[in-house]
């Protein structure tokens, strides 16, 4: 681990500190990619750094000898580095929240750091150092980079600071206030806004400020103490339970009377209680209207003392004004309180008055509201809902409507009421006021996940809704539809529409339904959550047709709006297939190709196009092909619009191609892809700073990458690219990008200088890093591992022994050992491969045995001799199979049913018996069990298998002993062989047959 601060290098060699300095920031690279708060300025600091990496390097190449202005430079850059790394650390793990709230001390610190290690570099002795001009030249530009760095908080952090101490300063109340800015907070750091997540947020930040107030540091705790009695006016901050407990607490201390104001609330001009009270020059305080409007009337003398007043003065009485609100709250609070028990009345007249009088207080103020809902009206209210009396039912059908906007809790405090949904469901079957009424409440009811299903349950309640969704009345039809998009959330409702007829009469208007009527049904539509079998059933409905229409001929509104609900139905495969063979594609294509079309127009098209290229994957075998793009036209086409267009219509292009080069028509695809200069976009996209677009470029550069010709990626693929890929595997937190990015390493074209660029950029230990940690079985680290392995294979070319060795040291030969047994089939085979590769070195590089010198009593122990090699082996110096105990899990690969992984395996194995091993060899693999598998090979359908098994055969039985032991059970199937296989494998099976004693050595056979 690299330290985090060195207070002192004088004892310490420059280079030892110039190689911690790098691990310390190669630490701080990584750490980078996790903080919680400023990505994109830690980005930056990381990218910094990784430009300092190459100038440490240069100075420990040329084994800089120490000076005191060397070590004081190289003091301050690790004590800069050290402060790095520890502000790096502590934004991953402190709470997101806190963290938000000192964005601007993260961002003054990251300034700073970034200007202090710009400072070490410029103290460095550049001329007494010997370096390159490249070098000096770069360490002056990144100087200059480094100290005109700005890092700012971003407009949303300080949109939340500024609403913040807008809501400390004018101590604001409102719920919704605290609800708004706490969404806006978790929308920021990145947290769900449920409301379990909130509150478990929540109580971490408090904690932060109980470790602030231990670190001693009051004015943080002060400030952040403010903070949390905002915060925690919001729903999700405090249960339910805690609210009440502080509710009764309060209001059964304030008694059952209600207060006189006191005389110093009421104005001097207007003679009624002050709502800004504000204090005049004279010290005497005024309504503020009704004093500027004395201002403006001409007057300048105080309207109590009349001596002359300073116009321009007017400063808010705050202290008043808190008592002022404080007492209007206290009578508030008994008010509501008195009204409950009225609304039991047997008398109707007063029923009605009281619920009038509650209506307005809840209309007044959201703390109004918040407290009728604590007082537990919500089962008094729900009753009134079921009384006889029509009017008794509207109002309160509209005060639960009014404590059900914005307040989950309200929503499900009414749903958790016995049959409250039932009496409101009720009500949606009366006189068309009442109506409208209850699926206002309804709609309101349904924006809360909890409450949405048990709405869908209530016997009758989906059929009502789909009838009022048809009626004349416009505004309840809308608002019935609307709740029945709501609905469609669940699939238990959308069962329940369908048996309701509701699709058939959503296709009827939106066919013959007036524009807005058909925007409704065509967003309920593009919006609800449909399961398979009804996006199945609508196309067979013929929905395609009305929406088709409605997508080329209507409105722009009506038009976008259409193509999302084509862009839903055609998720489904069957869909899309339906969809190409009906000739949606074209009107698609002209839309996108179309640059006078909307964006979003363009998006959904685009949008819809990748859903129907997904859909030609997985097509049976027993049809005819669907192709998605026939006219080579087209393909360039659409492929040159990701240079043309904005991010999600780019992803949507690139997910298009890459859904098409999995699906029948790949081959052409990609031939056509590699016509367009597809690699060089592809190159340039993967460079990109939008992690989305990036990776969508870097999963289809790796389909094509996959037998791609060499010519074409040498022209394109440079170091540069080379150290972005290993940038993207090291800084992704997307396991499919991690994954295409290793893989277009794997398929790079095997020459010297690519590997070399790879060596030479770390490759190495990046693709160790996640073989070793990638174990997990899920399809994308399967997949990463696969060409993590495929990568590997290329630095173990028994051509270099230079590579072989830099792989060996860094521990990847055991691991591949347990990849035989624990990867994939691929994973299996190219390991073997790697394995087989080693092997092939394994004879020149063993050791040895030293002559022993001197009395053999005295002499140090022998060393173990290899039973191969016979030798000293080891794993890492020559690389030995059996020193690594790789025999026996090759051994088993032998009987996997993939002929791919048999045949390297056995490649893997053969190298034990080149040469002058065979007699030592064999024995290890007999051994191991490895000769019956190969006599099973002898009936291979793989030709290349049978052929090795034969030849491996055919010395193996040289040896009397395996002869004896073996040669009876490859009798038949050598027999078979010299009956119906090639000339060349006729031949060799005659000729073990002959070692066998079957045939004769003058046999016809031969």
């Amino acid at each position: 681990m690299a330290v985090d601060v060195i207070t002192s290098v004088s004892s310490v060699p420059a280079s030892e500190v110039l190689s911690q300095a790098v691990e310390g920031i190669l630490e701080i690279v990584i750490a980078a990619n996790d903080v919680l708060v400023k990505k994109d300025s830690f980005k930056e600091l990381a990218t910094y750094l990784e430009r300092v990496v190459p100038i440490l390097k240069e100075l420990n190449r040329k084994n800089v000898s120490d000076s005191e202005s060397l070590n004081n430079a190289v003091e301050i850059l690790n004590r800069q580095i050290g402060a790095a790394k520890q502000l790096t650390l502590e934004c991953s793990k402190r709470n997101r929240v806190y963290l938000l709230m000192n964005c601007r001390t993260v961002v003054k610190r990251l300034e700073d750091t970034v200007q202090e290690i710009s400072r070490a570099l410029s103290l460095l002795p550049l001329a007494s150092l010997d370096l390159s001009s490249g070098i000096n030249e770069e360490i002056g530009v990144l100087c200059d980079n480094m100290q005109r760095a700005e890092f700012k908080a971003a407009i949303a952090e300080e949109e939340i600071l500024e609403k913040i101490e807008s809501g400390i300063q004018e101590r604001n109340v409102d719920r919704s206030y605290a609800n708004k800015l706490l969404v806006l907070i978790a929308n920021v750091v990145g947290i769900s806004t449920n409301r379990s997540a909130l509150k478990k947020e929540f109580e971490e930040f408090k904690n932060e400020i109980e470790n602030a107030r231990l670190r001693k540091n009051e004015a943080e705790a002060i400030q952040m103490d403010q903070i949390i009695a905002l915060l925690e006016r919001a729903d999700a901050t405090s249960s339910l339970e805690e609210k009440e407990i502080k509710y009764y607490t309060k209001r059964k201390s304030l008694g059952s009377q209600r207060l006189e104001a006191l005389q110093s609330f009421y104005c001097p001009i207007t003679r009624d209680v002050m709502m800004d009270p504000v204090e005049t020059s004279s010290g005497q305080t005024f309504e503020r209207c009704a004093i500027e409007k004395w201002f403006a009337d001409g007057n300048r003398l105080c309207p109590l003392t009349m001596t002359p007043l300073d116009t321009s003065v007017l400063r808010p009485n705050k202290t008043l004004r808190q008592s002022i609100e404080e007492w209007k709250d206290r009578n508030t609070m008994i008010t509501i309180a008195s009204i409950k028990p009225k609304l039991k009345s047997e008398e109707e007249e007063e029923v009605l008055y009281s619920l009038a009088q509650l209506q307005d207080l809840c209309e007044q103020r959201d703390l109004h509201r918040e407290w009728v809902v604590l007082e537990n009206y919500i089962p008094v209210l729900i009753q009134c809902v079921g009384a006889k009396n029509r009017d008794i039912r509207n109002h309160a059908l509209i005060i639960l409507c009014i404590l059900a906007k914005d307040s989950d809790d309200a929503k499900e405090r009414i749903a958790g009421v016995d049959n409250a949904i039932e009496f409101i469901v009720r009500s949606l079957g009366r006189r068309v006021a009442e109506r409208k009424l209850a699926v206002a409440l309804l709609l309101e009811l349904s924006k809360c996940n909890l409450v949405r299903d048990c709405i869908g349950k209530v016997q009758g309640c989906i059929l009502l809704l789909v009838t009022m969704s048809s009626s004349d009345d416009s505004q309840a039809a809308r608002d019935a539809q609307v709740l029945l998009d709501n609905l469609s959330f669940s699939d238990q409702n959308v069962i329940q529409m369908a048996k309701a007829n509701h699709f058939k009469h959503l296709l009827r208007r939106l066919s013959t339904g007036p524009e807005d009527v058909k925007m409704i049904m065509a967003t309920a539509l593009a919006e609800m959550e449909l399961t398979d079998h009804n996006k199945e059933s609508l196309l067979e409905a013929d929905a395609l047709g009305p929406l088709l229409h409605s997508a080329l001929h209507g409105n722009t509104q009506l038009r976008e709006v259409a193509f999302k609900a084509l862009r839903n139905l055609s998720s489904l495969s069957k869909n899309g297939l339906q969809m190409i063979r009906e000739g949606v594609v074209r009107p698609l294509l002209d839309v996108l190709f179309h640059h006078g079309s909307s964006p979003s127009l363009r998006e959904h098209a685009a949008g819809t196009i990748m859903h129907l290229a997904v859909s030609t994957i997985s097509q049976e075998s027993s049809q005819i092909p669907v192709s998605l793009l026939d006219s080579d036209d087209d393909i360039f086409r659409l492929f040159s619009l990701i240079n043309l267009t904005g991010p999600d219509i780019q992803q949507s292009i690139m997910q298009t191609f890459q859904a098409l080069c999995q699906s029948p028509s790949a081959t052409n695809i990609k031939t056509k892809l590699t016509q367009c200069s597809a690699v060089q976009v592809l190159v340039q996209l993967c460079e990109l700073d939008s992690p989305s677009v990036r990776a969508d470029a870097v999963k289809l550069f790796n389909f094509l990458a996959e037998g791609e010709d060499e010519a074409t990626i040498l022209e394109h693929v440079n170091q540069k690219c080379i150290e972005t890929l290993l940038r993207i595997i090291k800084s992704s937190k997307d396991e499919e990008e991690i994954a295409s990015a290793m893989g277009i390493i794997s398929n790079l074209p095997k020459i010297p200088q690519i590997t070399q660029w790879l060596l030479d950029a770390g490759a190495l230990p990046v693709i160790f890093y996640h073989i070793h940690n990638s174990k997990q079985n899920n399809s994308h680290k399967n997949k990463l591992m696969e060409n993590a392995v495929g990568a590997i294979c290329r630095f173990t070319v028994p051509t270099n022994l230079e590579w072989q060795k830099r792989s060996a040291q860094t521990g990847i030969i055991p691991l591949l050992v347990q990849m035989l047994e624990l990867g994939t089939t691929l994973t299996k085979k190219r390991a073997a491969i790697c394995l087989y590769q080693f092997s092939e070195s394994s004879l020149q590089l063993s050791r040895s045995i030293p002559k022993r010198k001197g009395f053999w009593c005295l002499s140090a122990p022998l060393e173990t001799v290899c039973l191969v090699h016979g030798g000293i082996c080891s794993i890492e110096s020559s690389f030995c199979l059996v020193e690594a105990d790789a025999v026996r899990p090759l051994v088993r690969i032998l009987s996997e049913p993939d002929p791919g992984a048999c045949e390297a395996s056995l490649d893997a194995l053969l190298t034990l018996i080149e040469g002058e091993r065979l007699q030592s060899g064999s024995k290890v693999l007999a051994e191991a069990n490895a000769i019956p598998p190969m006599i099973k090979f002898l009936g291979s359908p793989s030709p290349s298998l049978q052929e090795k098994a034969l030849q491996a055969l055919e010395r193996i039985f040289r040896l009397v002993e395996l002869k004896l032991k073996y040669g009876a059970s490859a009798q038949m199937p050598l027999v078979d062989l010299t009956q119906r296989g090639s000339g060349s494998v006729k031949s060799l099976a005659a000729r073990i047959l002959a070692h066998l004693n079957v045939l004769h050595d003058q046999s016809s056979y031969f």
